[in-house]
C-alpha cells in the first residue's frame, strides 16, 4: 500500500476500532487492519486497485448508520470511509438534476435542492445523518415512498469505481435513456459488492405544497388493514400512509403522555401534498370512518401537522426504552399488511416476548421491533428466533426478507429462501464477473 498518499491511510487503532461495524444487531464484525479515507474518485481508484494487487479484502462505508451489517468489517480487512467525500457538485434547476458525492448527507441535499424550488423526495428515518451513498447502496426508502419510491427511483447516472481499481460511468442525464444494460441500477441496492459508488446523478422533483396530515385511531388492527386496502383501491395515492400498532402506540403514549388512549389497536397517519390535498384526505377520512375509526383529527396547518407525525417520529425511540432491541424490516403486499401484524403478535406470545410494529403501511414495509435482554441468553435465542419466524411469514404472505434496509450480514443466510436457485446461480456469476477474486465485501448479501 505504499503507493497511497499517506493522509488518507488510518492506522491509528482506536479510531480504526470505531469503523468496525455498523448499527445492526446479532451480526459478525472484525477489527479492520485498517481504514482508508480517500477524498477523490482518483484517490478510490488507488485504494482498490492497490487492495487488488496485494488480495486485500476492502469493506466500503458510509455513515455506518446501516442495520443489516453491510459495513462491518471482517478479519485483516481494510474499510474504505467515504465520509470525505462530501461536495454538492451540480444543482441543475432547468433539467432537475444533481450531482454529489457519496458523502454527502441527505438531508443537506434536501436542504440544498429546496432553496432553487426542488424536491429531492427520498427520506429514509435517518435522513438527518445517512448519506446518499449508503442510500444507494441499499436503495434505501421512507416514509415518502408511497408516492413518490425509493432511492433508486431518482437514480439516473454514477461513477463506479470497480473491485480492480477501473472507474466505470453508468446511466446518463436526459430524461430517458436505454443505451445497453441497466448498469446503474444494477449498482444500486449492491451494498458495496460489485463496486464502490464515488458520484451519483439524481433526479429532482418541483417542490410540493405543504402537506396537509390525517390521523385515525382503530379499535382493530382488522380495521385499520381494511382502510389501508381501502386507501389503495380508491385511487388515491397519499404521499405518506404509516401503521403503528398497539404495542407501538402504547411505548409512544408512555414515553410522550399524548393521551392517545389505551383501547387502541392501531394507528394510521397520512398525508397529502397534492393540490386537491382536502379532497384527498376528505376521501381518506370517509374510508377510515367507514371501517369504525374511533377518532380522526386532520390538520393543514405545517406546525399542527408536525405535532400528529410526532407519534411516528417516537416509535422507535418509545420502543427503546423498553429494552433491548432488534428492529426487523420485512415487506408484504398492501393487503396483506393486518395479516403480518397478527401473525407477529402471536410470534410476540409464543416466544414471551414485546415485540412493536410500525413502518409504511402505502407500500408494505413494516418494521417489526424486537425487545429483548442483552443479558440473558434465553432471551437473545428468543429474540433469534422470533427475528427468524417473522422473516418466514413475510415470505409466506407473498412478501420479501428486506424492503429498505438490504441483507447485509443479517439476512444473508435468507436469500437462497427468497431466492430459487437460477436467480441464485445469476446473482453470483454477477459478482464474480465484477469482483472475480472476490475482495469487495465477503460475506455481505452473498454467503458464498
Amino acid at each position: 500500500m505504499e503507493t497511497l498518499p499517506p493522509e488518507i491511510v488510518i492506522v491509528d487503532q482506536d479510531i480504526v476500532a470505531s469503523y468496525a461495524r455498523d448499527q445492526s444487531r446479532f451480526t459478525d464484525s472484525a477489527l479492520p487492519a485498517a481504514v482508508f479515507a480517500p477524498r477523490t474518485t482518483e484517490e478510490v481508484a488507488a485504494c482498490m486497485a492497490a487492495a487488488h494487487r496485494n488480495s486485500v479484502t476492502v469493506v466500503p462505508r458510509g455513515a455506518g448508520s446501516g442495520l443489516s451489517g453491510a459495513a462491518n468489517a471482517v478479519a485483516e480487512c481494510v474499510v474504505l470511509s467515504l465520509h470525505r467525500m462530501t461536495a454538492i457538485r451540480e444543482v441543475d434547476a432547468v433539467n432537475r438534476i444533481a450531482v454529489v458525492e457519496p458523502g454527502v448527507v441527505t438531508a443537506d441535499l434536501r436542504a440544498r435542492v429546496a432553496a432553487d424550488g426542488l424536491f429531492y423526495p427520498p427520506d429514509p428515518g435517518s435522513v438527518e445523518f445517512s448519506t446518499i451513498g449508503g442510500n444507494v447502496a441499499t436503495n434505501a426508502g421512507g416514509m415518502c415512498c408511497v408516492k413518490y419510491g425509493v432511492t433508486g427511483d431518482f437514480v439516473l447516472g454514477l461513477q463506479v469505481v470497480l473491485a480492480d481499481g477501473r472507474i466505470m460511468r453508468t446511466g446518463r442525464r436526459t430524461v430517458k435513456g436505454v443505451a445497453g444494460y441497466d448498469l446503474t441500477h444494477l449498482m444500486v441496492g449492491s451494498e458495496g459488492t460489485l463496486g464502490i459508488i464515488t458520484e451519483i446523478t439524481v433526479k429532482l422533483l418541483p417542490a410540493p405544497r405543504p402537506a396537509q396530515t390525517l390521523v385515525a385511531s382503530f379499535p382493530t388492527l382488522d380495521g385499520a388493514g381494511r382502510t389501508v386496502s381501502e386507501i389503495a383501491r380508491s385511487g388515491s395515492i397519499p404521499s405518506m400512509l404509516e401503521i403503528l400498532d398497539r404495542t407501538t402506540v402504547q411505548a409512544v403514549d408512555a414515553a410522550s403522555g399524548m393521551g392517545i388512549g389505551s383501547d387502541t389497536a392501531a394507528l394510521l397517519i397520512v398525508q397529502s401534498d397534492d393540490v386537491d390535498a382536502d379532497a384527498v384526505l376528505a376521501r381518506v377520512e370517509s374510508i377510515c370512518r367507514n371501517f369504525d375509526a374511533e377518532d380522526v383529527v386532520l390538520s393543514s396547518d405545517p406546525m399542527e401537522s408536525a405535532m400528529l407525525l410526532e407519534a411516528r417520529r417516537l416509535a422507535l425511540p418509545a420502543l427503546e426504552r423498553l429494552g433491548d432491541w432488534l428492529l426487523d424490516d420485512v415487506a408484504v403486499p398492501v393487503s396483506r399488511i393486518a395479516e403480518l401484524i397478527e401473525s407477529i403478535e402471536t410470534i410476540a406470545a409464543e416466544h414471551g416476548l414485546t415485540i412493536g410494529v410500525f413502518g409504511h403501511a402505502g407500500d408494505g414495509n413494516l418494521h417489526p421491533t424486537i425487545i429483548y435482554d442483552e443479558s440473558d441468553a434465553g432471551s437473545r435465542e428468543a429474540a433469534i428466533s422470533a427475528f427468524d419466524a417473522i422473516t418466514r411469514r413475510a415470505l409466506e404472505l407473498g412478501g420479501t426478507i428486506t424492503g429498505e434496509h438490504g441483507v447485509g450480514r443479517l439476512k444473508a443466510r435468507w436469500l437462497t429462501v427468497e431466492h430459487d436457485e437460477t436467480s441464485a446461480a445469476v446473482h453470483r456469476a454477477v459478482k464474480t464477473a465484477l469482483d472475480p477474486t472476490g475482495i469487495l465485501n465477503p460475506g455481505s448479501v452473498l454467503t458464498s
